[in-house]
């Protein structure tokens, strides 16, 4: 006994001796941190000419977060992908006159985006004034979409971001593709939620956001310059973009090319990997193709957490 209990202990301290090494590298060894978060984008690609590019592959794209190259893991063509489209409808007192117009061509938008594409996309109507109201929660039916918007009218202020704030909300989680689409004339007038508050919203929720600025006044006098300014902000932010036209038929081509962004666009998802927490907790993304003549068009970047950043920069728990 005494001799087998002198060789387990030799045993175990030449056990020891040779697993501490190991184990001291392994705690020396530097950990990067893996977010498992997906990271998911959509992106428009055009030519120089302004055309829409829908036959790119994979190994087109590049993505760059924080300055780090990140291997895309997910990749698809729109058109496999549902839709869930935010209408939102400026009904201040200020769209008075025109609001018959915008509201005709926004049921021919919603009859053409629910009867073509995919099977499941769907649509839900909020109106705003000095209030957000959600007329029509997501659903696939025209009619129920169409009744609603029977009997508006153009009353009080504008609570832009709070709608865009608001919509963006209902949008997270719902599967495939996220749009936001605004049609009002001017800028925010009685939001509680500021145009920080209402981007971040939008960030989180992964959707593009397009404006449709229908202006009453056409001369710079007595326009909302700094409103207009902030729609821009905020759709170029998001991957979408805002369109200025005239009543009439504009509207209506402007609702179409809309459409044709979203038939043409891809999915693109990656895990960020090997990237430094970022300092205002939004992390900066690029998505670029390998052909010079080719141009891209999608979000920023994203927020690297739940807290909603206020006005300075702060967070709000």
């Amino acid at each position: 006994m005494g001799r087998i209990g002198n060789e387990w202990v030799t045993a175990s301290i030449t056990l020891a001796m040779l697993t501490a090494p190991a184990l001291l590298l392994s705690q020396e060894r530097p950990v990067f941190a893996v977010d498992v978060r997906l990271v998911r984008l959509l992106v428009t690609v055009k030519n120089t000419a302004g055309e829409l590019i829908a036959g790119l592959d994979r190994d087109d794209f590049t993505v760059i977060d924080t300055d780090v190259p990140q291997k895309v893991e997910l990749f698809e063509r729109q058109t496999e992908q549902p839709l869930s489209v935010a209408l939102l409808i400026d009904t201040s007192g200020s769209t008075a006159i025109d609001l018959g117009y915008e509201l005709e061509s926004a049921k021919r938008f919603l009859k053409a985006l629910l009867a073509e594409g995919h099977p499941e996309d769907s649509a839900a109507l909020y109106t705003f004034n000095y209030q957000v109201s959600l007329q029509s929660a997501f659903t696939r039916r025209l009619a129920r979409l169409e009744e609603r918007m029977k009997g508006l009218k153009g009353e009080a202020g504008t609570s832009l971001y709070d709608a865009i704030y608001l919509a963006s909300r209902d949008l997270e989680g719902r599967d495939g593709r996220r749009v936001i689409v605004v049609v009002t004339d001017g800028g925010d007038t009685t939001s509680r939620k500021d145009f920080h508050a209402a981007l971040a919203s939008a960030h989180r929720a992964e959707a593009a956001l397009y404006g449709i600025l229908v202006m009453p006044i056409k001369s710079d006098v007595g326009r909302n310059i700094g409103g207009e300014n902030a729609l821009a902000g905020l759709a170029s932010s998001t991957g979408g973009r805002v369109f200025t036209p005239e009543l009439g038929e504009q509207v209506d081509r402007a609702f179409s090319e809309i459409l044709r962004d979203l038939r043409t666009q891809y999915l693109i998802g990656y895990y960020p990997k090997n990237v430094p927490p970022a300092q205002d907790g939004f992390h900066r993304v690029q998505v670029k193709v390998n052909r010079p003549d080719l141009r891209v068009q999608t979000r920023s970047g994203y927020y690297e957490d739940s807290e909603e950043p206020t006005a300075g920069g702060r967070k709000k728990r």
